[in-house]
């Protein structure tokens, strides 16, 4: 049977609800991990953002959090070069280290790259991955690199566009088709698509309601 990849519907009422309550908390930065061996306990469900550099994930965290400084973003590829930890409730939100082009050294670039396959692949309690797609572009090679990644990995991934108000009718369209087309090859990937603006609000609510449903 063919997955029809489709624009996720608005939650109902005590969904979106239930999102607003589990971010209007605090929500904290705990820690930053560059090695396995530093990660925090696995005592509570993850989910994670997951993107190429630059693709808005730190943007995106401080959007769905209400707070403009949580999440460190630059203008610069490649600022994120830890795996970054945040509490929300009782689950772990995780921003992950662009994959991709990064304005770093090699041998960095290397070194992180590698911690991010090895946290996607043998994290137990990571429950989704939230993989970012700039809906200016749409989903590249690098980009299926990593959906690969979580094919093998058992993880089930949901694709987040951002930066959708940049793009009008037709031009959306296409990136989205464009999309869909990628994510039918990836039996790991959820079905559901969430178009976002993290500068004009959009799919914010909805993607709280999702991760509220999945803790």
């Amino acid at each position: 049977m063919k997955i029809r990849f489709i624009e996720a519907p608005t939650p109902e009422p005590d969904a979106l609800e239930k999102g607003r309550l589990l971010f209007a908390g605090e929500t904290d930065f705990l820690k930053g991990v560059v090695a396995m061996e530093g990660l925090p306990d696995a005592d509570r469900v993850e989910i994670c953002f997951a993107g190429r550099s630059n693709v808005g994930k730190s943007t995106l965290i401080n959007a769905l959090t209400g707070r403009k400084g949580l999440a460190r973003a630059s203008n610069t590829p490649g600022r994120t070069q830890e795996i970054n930890f945040f509490t929300a409730g009782d689950i772990y939100v995780v921003d992950l280290p662009g994959y991709g082009f990064a304005n770093a050294p090699v041998a960095v670039v290397e070194k992180w790259q590698r911690l991010l396959k090895n946290y996607l692949s043998g994290r137990q309690t990571l429950r989704r991955v939230f993989v970012l797609i700039d809906a200016r572009h749409g989903a590249k090679a690098v980009d299926e690199e990593i959906m690969t990644l979580l094919d093998r990995s058992a993880v089930t991934f949901q694709v987040v566009m951002t930066k959708v108000d940049k793009l009008r009718g037709d031009a959306l369209d296409e990136s989205l088709a464009k999309t869909r087309a990628a994510l039918a090859k990836h039996p790991a990937a959820y079905p559901e698509l969430i178009l976002s603006s993290s500068e004009k609000g959009d799919g914010i609510e909805t993607l709280r309601a999702v991760i509220a449903g999945i803790a």
